[in-house]
């Protein structure tokens, strides 16, 4: 299901917003990206998911071209639901936010449209692709956050002794990443040194997306169980509560 995961980060597409637009709660979502193929799928929302990125079968997504057309075709499909009117003609539901929330969220969606708008470059569209990426995983790695404040520290917008999470951590990691700034301007490191660090790198990448990889196959396998445990052949609308409850089953046997 890499794929799919692909096309909807390159759309910029929430998890949130996808989970509404299918019927589903968010974990039913991430259960159904967790399946190897579009077919393991209840019918009736792989079809919508395919209705809304106009696509016939799960091969097409290969081909698929997002263009900026395309992704603002796709989002005025996800915005079906409730909108609001934001400050400059901007979309966005913004229903439970408070009045900070709102603001900074404003602040913040017409900073990226007025760079996009002024900026057609794919340089700079790659950089908010990046950002919507660091986003995304900036929830599970809180040294993410601290990075972020090291930014805002360096860039003059925030007090360099304000510490608004982990103080010993993130004094910590700001020290660490500064020497490590401060290396790289002067240009202080062998190549050689440069060069084995980068091969370490790519290393504990290749060795996640391994993992990842014997996560998605073991819940395959899990799901084969399931099925063949209550009877059925596939995951339909009709048995897909039933069947990923049976596969939360299995697994806790093995905990």
């Amino acid at each position: 299901m890499s794929k799919v995961s692909d096309v909807l980060t390159e759309l910029g597409v929430s998890k949130v917003r996808l989970a509404k637009y299918l019927g589903v709660s968010r974990q039913m979502l991430y259960n159904y990206l967790a399946l190897p193929n579009l077919h393991d799928w209840p019918s009736e929302k792989a079809t919508r998911l395919m209705q809304l990125l106009e696509i016939k079968r799960e091969a097409d997504l290969e081909d698929l071209e997002i263009t900026g057309e395309y992704i603002v075709k796709i989002d005025s499909k996800l915005s079906e639901g409730v909108k609001v009117t934001m400050p400059g003609n901007n979309l966005i539901d913004l229903k439970g936010f408070n009045r900070k929330e709102v603001e900074i969220l404003t602040d913040i969606t017409n900073l990226l449209k007025d760079k996009l708008r002024d900026d057609h470059s794919k340089d700079t569209y790659n950089l908010y692709v990046y950002l919507y990426h660091y986003l995304q995983s900036m929830e599970n790695n809180k040294e993410l956050r601290y990075l972020l404040c090291f930014i805002s520290k360096l860039m003059g917008f925030t007090d360099p002794m304000e510490f608004l999470f982990n103080q010993e951590q993130q004094f910590s990691f700001e020290s660490i990443i500064f020497s490590a700034f401060t290396l790289y301007s002067q240009g202080g490191a062998s190549k050689s040194k440069i060069v084995d660090s980068h091969k370490r790198f790519v290393q504990e990448i290749e060795r996640r997306h391994e993992e990842k990889l014997s996560r998605t196959q073991e819940l395959n396998s899990v799901k084969e169980q399931a099925l063949k445990e209550l009877g059925f052949n596939n995951i339909t609308d009709d048995n897909a509560e039933a069947v990923f409850e049976k596969i939360a089953e299995i697994q806790s046997r093995g905990n």
